[in-house]
Order: structure tokens, then sequence, then C-alpha cells
């Protein structure tokens, strides 16, 4: 059970240190103002541009500064000296590595606001302890070669050691002649210095992965295999967080990364959920059982937005940001927000020692697993999951929903079994996407709980098959969508047994009345009630608590996303123009 509760490259000779860097992206920055300002300043000294990105502003820039040092007589220019010049002009978000022919036995790393990983093999030869990591020189008195490894991603670095680094925001790591040593960039009035830290000893994290999960195993795509794995990460997930106890004991959840804090959260005046994409349609899954049994306002803030618009947050409010990968740059920069404005500050992520773990002030690691597809899966029903034992903790207090939250409870105990039992309609979904194969468009309704089961599943669709997809709300279909429907778009509509059945199976026979080529999701046995004229085509799932439903929901669609993907021969791994973390702005 993770959680947490914070307080606030080339061989070098006879040194025998190989270094490897595993998948370090030098990532699209955003320089603003200056971008424009350097690029300008280079072109006039003679630099040619191959590409259209800012990144390739820093090499270029690196090589005008050596050559301005050499060629004002000052031969003794360091690598760091260089490279602090560099990272002095840059502004927004990004990981480099800074490799030179005239400093052949060094290599410099630094990152501002993206993940960058420094991995350490056989460290507890070179130090007392296997925990913390210091200045070392390598090889060892042994003469065994070590290995380091830089790294954006824990994922590339678990087959080669489960001990790493995680290189803070302004650190400067610098690697020569066989020593690592880390230096602190501080940008201050007069540009920027570098200065050693009193101390260096740094604490080293344990990746909690092992190298299976990153093999696909029997499947033909990393998506599939998530899409699959979802039983197991949903039993991973509240592993040791339901306390089912016996007659005599109410069933309850223990998040122990919240206990200390759960006071002051019920004293809130509000919860506001943050989040991007996928972490935000989860948060939107739970938003209406959060509200039901903690009885606290539930406001919902696309992270982006509420920067921009510098929404207001109080130091009565919860701000609760939500990120697969915890290093979303829009919700780190929320969170900082939100930091300056007081609010108590909670994480929900499946990475631990990400950015957003380590400086909100509590949280819930959703102990997904590795997920290495870029459209998220596993990750999405887990943080429904997460969110709603946060619901069922923060609502323990109170006696008239008891009956509720034991429901629920049981129902979290039997969904492992449920999801297992809805993917068996894998080639019923693949039968379907076949007909879907020549579409341009689909629209998917949901309503309740279920309006985010409509925008996740649209976006799977959307991000990994290419196919425009809309999720609307159904309540609003009257109010413009409504003019879309006719018989050759392809509708999907969400009917689960909720509070609001009876008016999706309104909205069905308005669709149907206007010829609308309808594709209904019902709870199984639901089939007659739901197909109007028996021409729809029906998709029926097993039937959970309401507020569990959204994740026995979703699970056909992201099928249908998948299959789409592959029939129409795109990467369904990683789609066109799309990262996995979304480190930059």
């Amino acid at each position: 059970m993770l959680e947490y509760h914070t307080p606030g490259g080339p061989h070098m000779g006879s040194l025998l240190l190989r270094i490897v860097i595993l998948k370090v992206l030098v990532l699209e920055m955003t320089f603003w103002l200056c971008t424009m300002v350097l690029k300008e300043t280079l072109l006039r000294h003679g630099f040619t541009f191959e590409s259209e990105t800012d990144t390739e502003v820093i090499p270029k820039l690196a090589k005008f500064i050596f050559d301005k040092a050499n060629e004002e007589g000052d031969q003794s220019v360091t690598f760091s000296q260089v490279v602090l010049e560099v990272i002095r002009h840059l502004e927004g978000a990004y990981a480099l590595t800074f490799k030179s022919r005239h400093y052949p036995n060094e290599l410099i790393a630094c990152k501002r606001g993206s993940p960058l990983l420094l991995g350490v093999k056989d460290l507890e030869q070179n130090a007392s302890s296997g925990s913390s990591f210091s200045d070392a020189k390598f090889p060892s008195s042994n003469g065994q070669p070590k290995e380091l490894f830089l790294s954006s991603d824990a994922n590339a670095l678990v087959e080669h050691t489960k001990k790493v680094l995680v290189i803070e925001d302004g650190e400067v790591v610098h690697i020569k002649d066989g020593g690592v040593t880390i230096y602190k960039f501080d940008k201050g009035k007069n540009g920027g210095t570098l200065s050693r830290p009193a101390s260096v000893q740094r604490a080293l994290s344990i990746l909690e992965m092992e190298v299976e999960q990153i093999n696909k195993g029997k499947y033909e795509h990393y998506m599939q295999k998530e899409i699959h794995e979802q039983p197991e990460s949903l039993t991973t997930t509240m592993r040791g967080r339901l306390i089912r106890a016996g007659s005599c004991k109410p069933k309850t959840v223990l998040l122990g990364g919240l206990k200390d804090h759960l006071k002051t959260i019920r004293r809130s005046r509000r919860i506001v959920f943050v989040g991007c994409g996928t972490s935000y349609n989860a948060a939107l899954a739970a938003r209406s059982i959060v509200e039901e049994l903690s009885g606290i306002p539930v406001t919902m803030e696309i992270a982006s937005d509420l920067v921009d618009r510098q929404g207001p947050i109080y130091r009565e409010d919860t701000a609760v940001f939500v990120s697969q990968s915890g290093e979303t740059a829009d919700t780190l920069l929320a969170l900082e927000y939100a930091l300056e404005n007081g609010a108590l500050c909670v994480g929900i992520t499946n990475t631990v020692g990400s950015a957003i773990a380590r400086l909100t002030h509590c949280g819930v690691h959703i102990n997904a697993g590795c997920e290495i597809g870029v459209a998220s899966t596993k990750a999405y029903t887990s943080q429904i999951v997460v969110m709603a034992m946060l619901a069922l903790a923060i609502g323990a207090d109170t006696l008239s929903n008891q009956a509720r939250r034991e429901a629920i409870i049981d129902g979290l105990f039997y969904l492992p079994r449920k999801v297992k039992a809805v993917l068996k309609l894998d080639e019923e979904m693949k039968d379907l996407a076949k007909l879907l194969i020549a579409e341009q468009s689909l629209l998917v309704f949901g309503r309740g709980y279920n309006y985010a089961s409509a925008l996740e599943g649209a976006l799977k669709v959307k991000e990994v098959a290419l196919m425009h997809s809309e999720g609307i709300l159904a309540g609003e279909m009257k109010h413009g969508p409504l003019a879309l429907v006719d018989e050759n778009l392809p509708i999907v509509v969400i009917a689960t047994r909720d509070s609001c059945f009876s008016k999706q199976q309104s909205v069905i026979q308005q669709l149907h009345a206007r010829k609308g080529r309808l594709i209904v999701m019902c709870t199984e046995g639901d089939k007659a009630s739901v197909s109007v004229g028996g021409s729809s085509r029906v998709i029926e799932v097993p039937q959970v608590v309401d507020c569990l439903q959204p994740v026995i929901n979703v699970v056909p669609l992201q099928l249908l996303a998948y299959h789409l993907t592959v029939l129409r021969g795109y990467n369904v791994d990683q789609p066109r123009n799309l990262a996995k973390s979304v480190t930059t702005q």
C-alpha cells in the first residue's frame, strides 16, 4: 500500500565509466518572447536552423557562448560555465542533457518543470548506505565498472536499475572524470550562479516495478494489455484500503496518506478537483459521490483554465490534483498557484516520487501499475476508485449515509470481477469497430455519473483512432446537438440503470424518432427497454452501484477505440502528436 504524507554516454577510457542515456526527452520549451530574440541574435551571427522548434535554439546558443568566450581569449571556460550561461537565458519547462566534443569526459544534465531521473547502479559498493547519494568516484577499488542512467521516465530505467535519484528543479548534475556532482542553479538578480549545496546527500528512491510490467506479454499492444489488466490494477488499488469488518463493526476505508488531514478536509468550504484530459474526466465521474457523502460543494477545474484566469482559490478550500504521471505541466502550475493561496493540496497520482506527490500536503497513490500506452486506460479506472474511496473517507463520520457507504464498499469488493466479465465483450466491440471503420464522426451521450464516461469514451476514440468524436451531456441534446442527428451519424447512448435511466430512455426515443443510428449501452437484461423498434445495436454490461458504474461502462468504449485504431492502421500506443506525460504548456 503506497501512500504519502509530505510535510509541507560514452566510455571514459581507464575510468570504466559507461553512461547510458535512455529516453531523455529534450522537450519543446516555452521560451515566450526570449525565443525569437535568441534566434534572431543567432541568425545575425551566422547560425542556420534546420527546424522551427524552440529546442534547436539551445545547442546553437551553447556553441555561440563557447565561441564568444574563446574569441575573447578565455580558453579556460568550463563546461559548467557554458551551460550556466545557456540556462540563464531559458524560460519555461525543460529537461536537458549537454554533451560536447570540446569536453570529452563530461556530461551535464539539468531540468526545470519537466521530469528527470538519475539511475544509479551498484551504488552500495561506493557509499556507506544504499539509500543515499553523494559525490562518488567510479570505479571503486575493486575495479568494477559503474553505470549511471539519465532518463525522463522510470520505465526506461527499471531493466537496468531500481535505484534512482529524482533531480529537483534548478539542479545541475555534472558528470566529469568519473565523479558525479550536483549543483544548485540560483537565477537571481545577477543572472544566475551555480552553488554547491552545504550537503550533497540526497535520498535515493527505489522503483516499485518489475521488468515484466513493461513487457507486452501475450498482447500485441500496450493499450490492449493495459485494458485487460484492469481487474488486477483495481484490486491493487484497493488492496489494504477497504475494511470489510464483521457484523459488529462498520465497513470503512483506510487511506493512510490522508488520515491526518481528514478533519481539515471536512471543514473545507469547498473541494476543488483539478486535472487535465483523462484525469479531469475521472474527477468528473467521482464528483457526485464526493458531494453526496461529504456534503461539501465540489467544483471542477481544467488546470490550464484555472491558471489562465487566476480563478479564486481560498485558504478554506481543499484542492485535489489528479494526474497519472504526477508531472503534468499545467497541473503543476495550478498546484503552485493553490499553494500560494494557502489551500490544502491533495495529490492523486500513479507515480511515486513525482512532482505532484512531493509538492502536495498529502495524497493517495492509485497503484495502478506501469502504464506505457499514451492513451490512459487502467489509470483512469483506478483514479475513479481512489476518488470514490476519498468520498467514503471524508463522509465516514456521518451516520445518516452509513448504509450508502457500506453498499459502495460492497460494490468496490466485487468491482474487479465485474470488470473481468465486461472484458468478455472484446470480440463484440471488434465487430462493432468493423462497422464504424469508415466513419468520420461519433457522438457519445451520457448523463449523471456517465457524463464522464461519454467524455472519456469520446476522448479515447479521438486520441488513438484519430476519428472525430464528441462526448455530450444528454440533457443538452435539444440545445444544439440534435441538429446533427441523421441516419448516417453513429451515436452511442449510455443508458445503464441509475437515477437517470428514464431520462436516457426518453433521449433514445427522441433520437430514434429522428432516424438516429443508435448504439445503446445498457444494463444486462434491459435490451428490450432501450431498443426502440429493435433497430438499435445494444451492448449489455453488468450492473454495479451507480457511482462505480462509470468504471464498468468505459471498458467497452476503451475496447472500441483500441479495435478502431488497429483496423484503421494507426499506432495505438503512440498516437500522432501526443506524448504520455504532457510536460510542456
